[in-house]
């Protein structure tokens, strides 16, 4: 399937998009504090998207129930809202999803509840690093798997390692397009598609500490490190504008 080619105007109604996930996860950062649930966080994150034009497109999407995937301690991505109360000390990840005039906005990130262990901060600051060090290298002609590589480098050269069979994807008129891009190297890096002005993605660095194997828990969604230890998730979306990265997600 061909990777698309977005117009300046498409891409402005991607980035307005994309404001909305930004604001909204910064308004979740602000607001969250021990003793609040995953259930209550999913709510105030709906109602923020709501009130600001925007319909929340992980509601409903593959059969999943929340608005924000809400991912605690051990869970990486696709953590779903319940009653579980979050605690000081704990890592949470949030990861948002928009819908505005038919294009799509996502991002996630993962931040401290109250004061975190210094292992926990330096995971969440390989996620975090690893996708801006990949974004600031983005150049057009470059291939999508150098682009993997560069994420997987960060992370593995951080001590930590990517979780398998999960990846960034492209995204526009559908939450996940053309193309898949895994945060690990498979085949050879100078092989595949080419990176060109106009396209619109998603990168999301998924880093564990010890195994990168997944396991999908009963949820049928959630998804943690057959390690069980914590792990950390960040994501912006981006589009290639003269050759580089502009990123879409951002306040």
């Amino acid at each position: 399937m061909a990777i698309a080619i977005r117009k300046p105007n498409e891409i402005a109604k991607l980035a307005a998009a994309g404001e909305i996930v930004a604001k909204a996860l910064q308004y979740l950062q602000n607001l969250i504090k021990p003793g609040m649930t995953l259930s209550e966080i999913d709510a105030l994150g709906e109602a923020y998207v709501r009130k600001h034009g925007a319909t929340p497109s992980f509601k409903g999407l593959y059969g999943f129930t929340g608005s924000v995937c809400t991912s605690l301690n051990e869970v990486c991505i696709h953590g779903v809202p319940d009653d579980t109360i979050v605690q000081e000390g704990d890592v949470l990840g949030l990861d948002i999803g928009t819908k505005l005039d038919g294009y799509f906005g996502d991002a996630a990130i993962t931040m401290a509840v109250g004061k975190i262990s210094a292992e926990d901060q330096a995971l969440i600051d390989c996620s975090k690093g690893a996708l801006y060090h990949a974004i600031e290298n983005i150049r057009q002609g470059m291939r999508f798997k150098e682009l993997t590589k560069l994420l997987e480098d960060y992370i593995t050269e951080a001590g930590f390692v990517p979780l398998r069979d999960y990846c960034g994807h492209g995204i526009g008129t559908k939450p996940h397009d053309e193309p898949n891009i895994p945060n690990y190297l498979e085949g050879k890096a100078k092989q595949g598609p080419k990176i060109k002005n106009g396209m619109v993605f998603c990168l999301e660095p998924m880093v564990c500490q010890k195994s990168g194997q997944p396991v999908l828990l009963e949820d049928q969604w959630s998804v943690t490190s057959e390690d069980q230890l914590r792990t950390a998730h960040y994501e912006h979306q981006v589009a290639v504008v003269d050759g580089r990265a502009v990123i879409l997600t951002r306040v």
